[in-house]
């Protein structure tokens, strides 16, 4: 058994050392099918069967589970990039399987404001055609976010204004608000410490996520 550990253990990082030059969707299926390898080779030794075969098994159900990025969510991500350069706006995939925008003050709402910015609004026309061009019934989250400048008294009901401006303007735009959940977090998950003018503006801040229906909701 041992010997089995040993050999599934160098496969995985043979696999995962690979990855380095694929894209996330074929990171995912690669990282998955060595681990769901190792496990199922694990697991076939333990109970008397043949390592090689447990191996296989595994590796094919780890291939399922871990190409939970689909083929469409790595398309949008790549369009939003391209979208969103210059901007400031950062692009990224989160931990459970999300496409995510992170879109700073400076192109999104003023001091004390919901209005949109006119910098923010080719993001969101981007962000809507995408949306809009494919029949995949994706879902939308809008996150609001202040810094802690007033109370939150002021600041809640602020920062879910403006996902609600978010949302309104994409509705504008064709995107069903039926897709498109909002949250106001007020001041409480900020970013890096509100201790000076530079740090309070990065918090101030709009998330907007992209999932697949059959995974939860972030933010």
């Amino acid at each position: 058994m041992r010997h089995t550990r040993l050999a599934a253990a160098a496969l995985t990082a043979a696999v995962l050392a690979g990855c380095a030059n694929m894209d996330e969707r074929q990171r995912g299926t690669a990282g998955g099918a060595a681990i769901g390898a190792v496990s199922g080779a694990v697991i076939s030794s333990a109970t008397g069967g043949k390592a090689g075969t447990g191996a296989l098994i595994g590796g094919a159900l780890g291939a399922v589970a871990g190409n939970v990025w689909s083929r469409h969510m790595e398309e949008k991500r790549r369009a939003m990039e391209q979208a969103t350069q210059g901007t400031g706006v950062e692009v990224t995939r989160t931990a459970d399987n999300q496409l995510k925008l992170d879109v700073p003050s400076d192109i999104s709402f003023a001091t004390n404001s919901a209005t949109l910015e006119p910098r923010l609004r080719p993001v969101l026309d981007a962000f809507a055609n995408g949306l809009n061009s494919n029949p995949s019934p994706t879902m939308v989250r809008v996150v609001g976010h202040t810094d802690n400048t007033g109370s939150d008294a002021i600041n809640d009901p602020l920062s879910l204004r403006r996902a609600e401006s978010v949302r309104g303007y994409l509705a504008d735009r064709g995107v069903s608000s039926a897709r498109i959940e909002v949250a106001g977090r007020g001041s409480r998950e900020p970013l890096v410490s509100n201790d000076t003018a530079e740090n309070r503006a990065k918090n101030r801040r709009v998330e907007i996520f992209l999932r697949e229906p059959q995974q939860g909701s972030g933010g």
